[in-house]
């Protein structure tokens, strides 16, 4: 089994085991990173029990990534491990690699939402991608959560260093100019019915 136990300070998901494969240890794994194979360039790997997970041989398989780790002999030991998540800690990621307006999702989760005239629209509580770009889920105490798409109208600036990134609510479709008055309050019936 995996030796060694350590806790992560920022920790990244970058993959979940599934099933094992064949009879040596080895196992599916579904990465969670931008290119799949990346997934052995971390080196040790970390579940959230504090296990450590060290890659030995690792190839692509369709969709998934067929991994060798590290005191993981057989197929019983495999099939134990199905349904672990595998983490980095943040420090292991290369900010020098990031273009000019990329961020890591995990850089921008606990960020504060905030428009142009002071308004506090909740904080980044995760990024989600259905396929049409990246979403941001904003949440804030005693209101239901909201998703706005992440795009350079949406959100103009993202301030890593204060914590924070600047939304255009119009923009992001936290308002409707239809159905709101000067005050915000919803106005009469200039609502977007059926929409």
């Amino acid at each position: 089994m995996p030796a060694g136990q350590a806790k992560l300070s920022h920790p990244i998901l970058v993959g979940v085991i599934g099933a094992a494969q064949g009879l040596r240890g080895e196992v599916r794994v579904k990465p969670f990173t931008e290119d799949p194979m990346a997934l052995g360039d971390y080196g040790t790997l970390f579940a959230s029990d504090g296990r450590r997970f060290e890659i030995l041989d690792h190839r692509l398989a369709k969709t998934v990534i067929v991994v060798r780790f590290r005191g993981v002999n057989d197929r019983n030991a495999a099939e134990a491990l199905k349904g672990v998540e595998l983490f980095i800690d943040r420090s292991s990621l290369p900010d020098d690699e990031l273009e000019e307006d990329e961020y890591f999702h995990a850089d921008l989760e606990g960020l504060e939402a905030w428009d142009a005239d002071g308004k506090f629209w909740g904080r980044v509580s995760g990024v989600l991608d259905f396929g049409g770009g990246d979403l941001l889920e904003l949440r804030d105490e005693g209101r239901k959560p909201v998703v706005i798409p992440f795009t350079l109208t949406a959100v103009p600036k993202v301030d890593l260093a204060a914590g924070r990134i600047l939304v255009d609510p119009l923009a992001a479709g936290l308002i409707d100019t239809g159905s709101a008055d000067e005050d915000g309050e919803a106005g009469d019936d200039h609502g977007r019915d059926g929409e």
